[in-house]
């Protein structure tokens, strides 16, 4: 318990109203949906073509020792990328807009809101985007046959893991944006991660450098999601998930001493 302490500031277990950071952020999108579902048609467009073509042209690929289909093995990838996608898209210039052009932030905390209430209400709406891409994705997967096991009935609170991880990275990194040029490194970031997180490939294939797709969070994702689809749960599930939860409850710290150096000099 010491150690979690060193890591995680006090005043975050202080937060008492970050669910009115969210209710806002629900209120402002009732007008403009379209900007959250947008975001879900990248990967679902990755998942048809797959489905369609890819996967008879691939055929099957080896996974934990046994054949699966190629679209069983990439479809819960694109499902984690999915849910990485909106905790990105969220924690990251809408977020930046608010602290630096709405000043958002400025008002909230002359209320008896605080600073971790900030950082956990922000962090817990873009988890909640990418949850909801990941649930859409999950019943598309169901529609297209792509679903191998009842097991993928926890992939949505995996879901929830991977989104927590990214939101707190997003919000974290976004607190060192200077301007809006900056944001020319978000894609530069998400889009190896996509690539190269044994989303198309095993992690054999990678060889001697299966050890650096191991340092992507999205990876641990995708483990676990992939498990999932194919009935494959076991102790490292925990592992996997473990490494998402530090991520994130370290992004929170973060994000939170940031935030309190920006606004509260």
């Amino acid at each position: 318990m010491t150690a979690v302490l060193r890591v995680v500031p006090l005043e975050i277990f202080a937060a008492r109203r970050p669910q009115r950071l969210i209710e806002r952020s629900l209120m402002v999108y009732r007008r403009s949906w379209i900007i959250i579902v947008s975001g879900f048609f990248e990967p679902l467009f990755y998942l048809l073509s797959i489905r369609i073509g890819l996967s008879d042209l691939v055929g099957d690929v080896t996974y934990d020792g046994e054949l699966v289909g190629y679209a069983t093995f990439v479809a819960p990838a694109l499902m984690a990328s999915s849910a990485m996608n909106g905790a990105i898209f969220e924690s990251t210039m809408n977020i930046y807009h608010k602290l630096k052009y709405q000043r958002l932030y400025d008002s909230v905390l002359a209320t008896p809101m605080t600073v971790p209430d900030v950082a956990l209400g922000e962090i817990g709406f873009s988890m909640m985007r990418g949850v909801l891409y990941s649930t859409a994705f999950v019943f598309t997967m169901w529609a297209l046959g792509m679903v191998g096991s009842w097991w993928m009935v926890l992939s949505v609170p995996a879901c929830a893991l991977i989104g927590f991880a990214f939101s707190a990275i997003g919000m974290t990194a976004t607190t060192f944006i200077r301007s809006w040029a900056d944001f020319e490194y978000v894609p530069s970031v998400q889009i190896p991660l996509f690539l190269f997180s044994a989303t198309f490939y095993p992690l054999s294939s990678y060889g001697d450098w299966g050890w650096v797709v191991q340092l992507s969070p999205l990876y641990h994702g995708v483990a676990i999601v992939r498990a999932l689809n194919v009935g494959d749960v076991g102790p490292m599930m925990l592992v996997h998930g473990g490494v998402l939860f530090v991520i994130g409850v370290a992004g929170v710290a973060v994000a939170s001493r940031r935030i309190r150096t920006l606004l509260l000099p």
